[in-house]
């Protein structure tokens, strides 16, 4: 038996999904579902880095798994990525876990000298996924995890000249966190529902963004059935 856990912050986000889920299989526990060969848990953790490393080292002291995918919308730096556009993030960092100087540019706490560059489970202060690159049919970017949205001017370039990073979410460097120390492998599929500038909520793309991530998702399931079960559930 295989066991895979969805991880996401809000059950909007996975709607699709857990309806699909529910069409072919009726849960047997509270967001649990399962097949003869593959166990589906679906864990929804609440928004934000706290919530989401609570609930996330919880769940995975209480049982093991095979694979985690994080799934979830997330704003883009860069404007090649279009909007609706799904991606696999191999790299976190924490953007904003430091200090604020008086000039207003930004100090992590790697460079105070607070925390380890290269203390596990972090890379010159990043943190990739090691078990990512089994998994290629996604585009690759990077990603920064922040206790904010950015939505006003100053702040959008002081972020972007302190990073490099494609994407930005509020939750993605908590599992990065969480499952490198368990040495678990992971996923993280973000979905583009608006770009990182001043705040206009009429620009962004929220429904087409969850109508492409659950449809990779649907895929990724279905695929992971079929290699399993011989495409019973098709």
């Amino acid at each position: 038996m295989k066991n895979l856990l969805l991880v996401a912050a809000t059950e909007f986000e996975i709607a699709p999904l857990l309806k699909w889920l529910e069409t072919i299989k009726a849960p047997e526990t509270n967001l649990k579902f399962s097949f003869p060969e593959l166990e589906v848990s679906v864990l929804l953790t609440g928004v934000g880095l706290p919530l989401a490393m609570f609930q996330l080292t919880r769940a995975l002291t209480i049982a093991r798994y095979d694979l985690v995918i994080n799934a979830g919308i997330a704003g883009a730096l860069d404007k090649q990525l279009e909007l609706g556009a799904v991606v696999q993030v191999v790299s976190e960092t924490f953007a904003d876990l430091g200090v604020e100087e008086a000039d207003g540019s930004f100090t992590d706490l790697f460079k105070l000298n607070l925390i380890n560059p290269v203390a596990p489970p972090f890379q010159d202060g990043k943190m990739v996924n090691t078990f990512g690159s089994a998994y290629d049919f996604l585009p690759k970017v990077h990603g920064i995890t922040v206790n904010k949205v950015h939505g006003y001017a100053p702040s959008i370039d002081n972020l972007k000249r302190h990073t490099n990073a494609k994407v930005e979410s509020m939750e993605g460097a908590a599992v990065f966190y969480t499952c490198l120390m368990y040495q678990m492998p992971f996923l993280e599929i973000r979905s583009i529902s608006n770009y990182v500038e001043p705040r206009n909520r009429d620009a962004w793309e929220i429904p087409l963004a969850i109508e492409n991530l659950n449809e990779v998702l649907i895929d990724v399931l279905k695929n992971m059935l079929a290699g399993l079960l011989e495409n019973r559930y098709e």
